[in-house]
């Protein structure tokens, strides 16, 4: 940077010196007819140019690795309908959250576990939990999530989350979870 600001000192004194050679003020000679003075003709004052300083960025260190941020698995679960698989629309936003982390590390693994509440029989909640794990890696794969890295499977309503004797409850349990193989 001062090598820039000395070559711009340099040139501006060169321009100044150039300019007043050329300006010289007239000898004044008097005529010996008259007795009027001739004046020198009158100088323009010189410009002085307002150096602005010269802002040069910073070339990136080759000795520094890009910041690579550490994904956060801790996934928020997807949840249904009553006796459905068919994705929620308020669930797009979760999911969206979800692949961003994923892609983070593509070489983690995960389990996505899909449950039921405990209304219907128990061989229809293990074939609907299932679906619902599937809607949801088909919708992560769908997205660029490799499915080599999902496994998806059903556990029907035998791990609630929360009481299955209240509308409430029953609503957290049909849910899919997704989550990180250690």
């Amino acid at each position: 940077m001062n090598h820039i600001l000395k070559r711009i000192l340099a040139m501006s004194f060169v321009l100044l010196i150039i300019s007043l050679s050329a300006c010289k003020s007239k000898k004044i000679v008097i005529n010996p007819g008259s007795q009027i003075e001739q004046k020198p003709e009158r100088e323009e004052p010189v410009e002085e140019i307002a150096e602005e300083p010269v802002i040069v960025p910073e070339a990136p260190r080759e000795d520094t690795e890009p910041v690579i941020e550490k994904p956060n698995f801790n996934f928020e679960n997807v949840l249904f309908e009553f006796n459905s698989s068919v994705l929620k629309t308020e669930s797009y936003a979760v999911l969206d959250a979800i692949v961003r982390e994923m892609r983070k590390d593509t070489s983690a693994n995960f389990i996505i576990s899909g449950h039921s509440s405990v209304e219907g029989t128990a061989e229809y909640n293990q074939s609907l939990s299932e679906d619902r794990a599937n809607a949801v890696k088909l919708y992560i794969v769908n997205a660029g999530v490799s499915s080599e890295n999902l496994s998806a499977r059903g556990f029907g309503a035998s791990k609630p989350v929360a009481s299955n004797d209240t509308e409430g409850g029953r609503e957290q349990n049909r849910r899919v979870e997704i989550s990180v193989v250690q």
